[in-house]
């Protein structure tokens, strides 16, 4: 393995233990040329996909583009990162295991909207407004209203829904809530 640093080819694995359930394997390893440390992950992989993007334009399959991707819709969500990774792991399963050896974009999109669906309900609203290009507010409350709708079919409770936190849509405009109650000068005599 050539190392990123100084691009030495003699690095060596200083340990190897398992993750992501025995579905990987995580190497750390030390670049004796210049004593860089870094981490290798090992994984199977079925088939070499080919995603179709909506252009028609034919790209090697990426995970870690759509890590990338699901990390940006959970950041600064309180997610623990082995659920995230599971999810990653699932959807590049459903994807080798569909038969094809091309993926459509549409389908991948869909298959991530469906695990941050029932992930985390603000990563799959912010995940929902790139995938579906939302272009007003009104496609945002769209959106809430799907969820606030599969929430009622699926028998949550008024309990449950008190626990979830609210989400609101702001306008840009200040509340009178957020405006200052004094708006004159501080006199600094």
């Amino acid at each position: 393995m050539r190392c990123p640093y100084c691009a030495g080819e003699n690095t060596q694995v200083k340990d190897s233990r398992p993750t992501e359930e025995n579905a990987a394997i995580r190497r750390r390893r030390v670049c004796p040329d210049c004593g860089g440390r870094f981490t290798t992950f090992e994984r199977v992989q079925l088939r070499e996909l080919v995603v179709v993007k909506r252009s028609g334009r034919k790209v090697p399959f990426d995970r870690n583009k759509l890590a990338t991707s699901i990390h940006i819709a959970l950041r600064k969500r309180n997610i623990d990162s082995d659920r995230v990774e599971r999810m990653i792991s699932g959807i590049v399963r459903q994807l080798e295991s569909m038969g094809d050896v091309e993926v459509h974009s549409e389908q991948i999109g869909a298959l991530v909207m469906e695990a941050l669906k029932g992930l985390d309900p603000v990563a799959y609203v912010r995940f929902a407004s790139v995938y579906r290009d939302f272009r007003e507010a009104s496609d945002f409350a769209e959106v809430l209203g799907e969820i606030a709708r599969d929430d009622a079919e699926a028998g949550t409770t008024a309990a449950a829904a008190a626990k979830r936190p609210v989400t609101t849509i702001t306008t840009g405009r200040p509340s009178p809530r957020s405006r200052p109650k004094n708006t004159e000068p501080k006199n600094t005599e």
